[in-house]
C-alpha cells in the first residue's frame, strides 16, 4: 500500500500542480526515512530515491535537507546491491546531488566518494554486473564521469605564477628528476651565473621553449598548471619511463629530438578536448569510458600512456623539430580563403581551416590524436587494454586506414567516378591557371640576397591585367602593393623564353654551399628573356608563393603546371567536385558496368499522332 501511495504522489507531482518547494520538512524526512532504513520493501526505496531526486534540483533549501538527510555512504550502500532498479534510482539521486551542488563542494563530495573507492563500485557491481546497462545507467555513468574530469577545469584554466613558490618546486622538480644525479656533484662548485645556465640548458634539453623561463610555456590556459601537473605525475609515478624519455631525446641530434614539455602542453590540451574536460553535460550522451571507473587518477595515468605514444609515433615519423609546428592540414588561407574564388592550402603552412576553425596542433600530435580516439571508440575496459591496442595502432596503420576510409566514403574506385574525374579535371586545371594568374596581377614583394646574404633590399614583381607584360621594380620598405606605374622595369610575355629552378638558376650557381644556401635553392627560379638569353632571378619569400610563381609563369610560357601545390589543389576540388556531383546518389551503390539498354520496339505504333487531336 505505501508503494501505491509514493507512486500516486509522484504521478500527482509530475503534472506541476503543486510546486516541490511547498513540501513540509516532515514529510520529507519520512520519505528520506525510506532510504535510509535497511528493512524495508526494494520498491519503497526505489520510489522515495525517486522522489528525492525530483526534488534536490528545484531549490537550494530542498538540496542541502536531502544532502544533509542523505548520506553519501547509504547511497554507495544502495549501489552495492544485486537490485539494478535500486542501484539506477540510487545513481540517479547522487547524479542530481552532484549537479545542484556548488563547484565547492562538488569538489568535497568526488573528493569523499573518491576515499570510498566508488568507482571500484561501479566497476564491480554495476558495469561488470551480470545483468546488461540500460541506456539511463548508461547516461548517469557519462555524467558522473564528465563531472569528475571537469574538476580538472580549475587547474586547467589557471596560468602558472612564476611568483609561485610552489609551482616553481614543481617546475624544478622536473629539472631535478630528470639530471639532478649526474649533475648535482659537480654543480656544487659552480658560481650561481654556471648554475643557472646549466639549469637553462637542462630545461632545454626537457623541451621548453623558453628555457631560461620556463614558467613562461605554462602561462598559457588552457592547458594552464594541468599541464605541469601531468608532467610531473609522470616523473614522479613512472620515473624510469619519464628518464628513458628525456634522456633518449637528449641524446639524438637537435633537430630529431622530440621535445617533452612542449608535447606534455600539447598532449594536455588535446586530452582535454576529447574527454570534454571544462564543458557541461550533455543531458542525453551515454558515451562513458568503461575504463575511466577502473582506475584512480584517470587523466594523468591516461597521460601517462600517450606521452609515451607521441615519442613512438614521433620516432616512426621520423619528426624534426620543425615538424613539431607544421599542421597537417588541407588547407587554409589566413582569411579562410584562397583569394579568387577558391578554398585550399595558402599562407600559413599546413594550417588547417574547416567550417572557419583553424588547428594549429603540431603534425605528429595530430596522428597522436587520431590515435587516441580511434581506440577510444573500441570503448577498452582496462588503461592496459587500452595501452596495447594503441601502441598497435602505429603511423602506417593510421596511414592505411585514412586511405582506406577516403575511398571508401568518395567511391573513387568505381569506374564511373574514375572516368567523371577524368572528364573534370580539364575545367578544374584551367580554373587553377586563371588563380595562378590572378595572383601574379596581385604581385608579390621580394627580397635581393647578394653575395654576402644580406636581404637589404625589397623588390616588386607583377603581371599587367592583359598577362602581356611582367613589370618589376625595386621599393622601400613597407610599400606592401605599389601600382603598377611605379614599377619602371618591363620583360614582355612574348620574350619570355624558359623558366629555370633550383640548381638551374644562374644566381644560385655562385653561393656557397651549406644550410642557407640549401633553403634558398628550394625557392629560387628564373625568368630567360629576350634574344640575349638574359635573366630575372627570384628566391620567393615562402614555398607557397615559390608554387605560384613557377606555376603562374609556366602558364604564361605555355607549359604545364609541375609544382606540388598544383597537385594539391587539383585533388581538394576533384574532391569537392565530386561530393557536389554525387550528392543526390548518397547511399546508393555505384555499379562497375551500366545498365543493359533494352531492345527497341518492333514497331513504333504506339506513336501518339498530334494532328488528330487538334482537328
Amino acid at each position: 500500500m505505501l508503494a501505491h501511495t509514493l507512486k500516486a504522489f509522484m504521478e500527482l507531482m509530475e503534472h506541476d500542480f503543486v510546486s516541490w518547494e511547498t513540501l513540509s520538512a516532515a514529510f520529507i524526512k519520512k520519505i528520506v526515512s525510506y532510504v535510509n532504513m535497511n528493512v524495508v520493501d526494494a520498491s519503497v526505496q526505489q520510489l522515495s530515491l525517486s522522489i528525492l531526486e525530483n526534488m534536490v534540483p528545484t531549490s537550494r533549501l530542498l538540496f542541502e535537507l536531502v544532502r544533509k538527510e542523505v548520506t553519501l555512504d547509504r547511497l554507495l550502500t544502495h549501489l552495492q546491491v544485486t537490485n539494478a532498479q535500486l542501484q539506477l534510482k540510487a545513481m540517479a539521486l547522487l547524479i542530481a546531488l552532484l549537479l545542484a551542488a556548488t563547484d565547492a563542494e562538488r569538489r568535497d563530495m568526488m573528493d569523499y566518494l573518491r576515499e570510498k573507492n566508488i568507482r571500484q563500485f561501479i566497476h564491480k557491481n554495476i558495469i561488470h554486473s551480470s545483468e546488461p546497462l540500460g541506456d539511463e545507467m548508461a547516461h548517469y555513468l557519462y555524467v558522473l564521469q564528465s563531472v569528475s574530469l571537469n574538476l580538472c577545469e580549475r587547474r586547467m584554466r589557471t596560468s602558472m605564477d612564476p611568483y609561485s613558490q610552489e609551482q616553481r618546486e614543481l617546475l624544478q622538480s622536473l629539472r631535478q628528476t630528470a639530471f639532478e644525479s649526474e649533475s648535482e656533484a659537480s654543480a656544487s662548485n659552480f658560481s650561481t651565473e654556471r648554475r643557472r645556465s646549466l639549469c637553462a640548458k637542462e630545461f632545454r634539453k626537457l623541451g621548453f621553449m623558453n628555457n631560461s623561463n620556463p614558467a613562461e610555456d605554462l602561462r598559457r590556459a588552457p592547458p594552464g598548471l594541468l599541464a605541469l601537473d601531468n608532467m610531473v605525475y609522470f616523473s614522479r609515478h613512472t620515473p624510469n619511463a619519464y628518464s628513458r624519455f628525456v634522456l633518449e631525446n637528449s641524446s639524438r641530434e637537435d633537430k630529431h629530438e622530440c621535445p617533452f614539455a612542449r608535447s606534455s602542453i600539447q598532449l594536455t590540451l588535446i586530452l582535454c578536448e576529447i574527454l570534454h574536460v571544462g564543458e557541461p553535460c550533455s543531458e542525453t550522451a551515454q558515451a562513458f569510458y568503461p575504463m575511466f571507473f577502473g582506475q584512480d587518477h584517470f587523466f594523468e595515468e591516461l597521460f601517462c600512456i600517450c606521452i609515451q605514444l607521441v615519442n613512438k609515433t614521433w620516432k616512426e615519423m621520423r619528426a624534426t623539430q620543425e615538424d613539431f609546428d607544421k599542421v597537417r592540414g588541407d588547407a587554409g588561407a589566413p582569411d579562410g580563403s584562397w583569394g579568387h574564388g577558391l578554398c585550399t592550402n595558402t599562407g600559413a603552412p599546413g594550417s588547417v581551416t574547416r567550417l572557419g576553425v583553424t588547428s594549429w596542433a603540431p603534425q605528429v600530435l595530430q596522428v597522436v590524436r587520431e590515435q587516441i580516439t580511434r581506440t577510444l571508440s573500441l570503448k577498452p575496459t582496462s588503461l592496459e587494454l587500452f595501452k596495447t591496442r594503441v601502441n598497435a595502432l602505429n603511423y602506417s596503420e593510421i596511414l592505411k586506414l585514412r586511405q582506406t576510409e577516403r575511398l571508401h566514403q568518395e567511391e573513387t574506385l568505381a569506374v564511373p567516378v574514375l572516368e567523371l574525374r577524368e572528364r573534370l579535371k580539364p575545367e578544374l586545371l584551367e580554373l587553377i591557371r586563371q588563380q595562378r594568374l590572378l595572383h601574379l596581377c596581385e604581385g608579390t614583394l621580394f627580397r635581393k640576397i647578394s653575395s654576402r646574404r644580406r636581404q637589404d633590399k625589397l623588390w616588386y614583381c607583377r603581371l599587367s591585367p592583359n598577362h602581356k607584360v611582367l613589370h618589376y621594380g625595386d621599393v622601400e620598405e613597407g610599400v606592401h602593393s605599389p601600382p603598377i606605374e611605379s614599377l619602371p622595369e618591363k620583360i614582355p610575355v612574348a620574350d619570355m623564353k624558359m623558366l629555370l629552378v633550383g640548381k638551374e638558376c644562374p644566381h644560385t650557381k655562385e653561393k656557397s654551399s651549406g644550410k642557407q644556401n640549401k633553403d634558398v635553392l628550394e625557392l629560387a627560379f628564373s625568368v630567360v628573356y629576350d634574344v640575349e638569353e638574359y635573366c630575372l632571378n627570384f628566391i620567393a619569400p615562402t614555398r607557397y608563393e615559390f608554387c605560384l610563381w613557377t606555376d603562374g609563369l609556366n602558364v604564361l610560357l605555355g607549359k604545364e603546371m609541375t609544382s606540388e601545390r598544383t597537385q594539391t589543389d587539383l585533388d581538394v576540388l576533384l574532391s569537392m567536385e565530386l561530393k557536389l556531383r554525387l550528392l543526390d546518389l548518397e547511399n546508393i551503390s555505384i555499379p562497375d558496368t551500366p545498365p543493359p539498354i533494352p531492345k527497341p520496339p518492333s514497331n513504333l505504333n504506339f506513336c501518339y499522332d498530334f494532328r488528330h487531336a487538334e482537328q
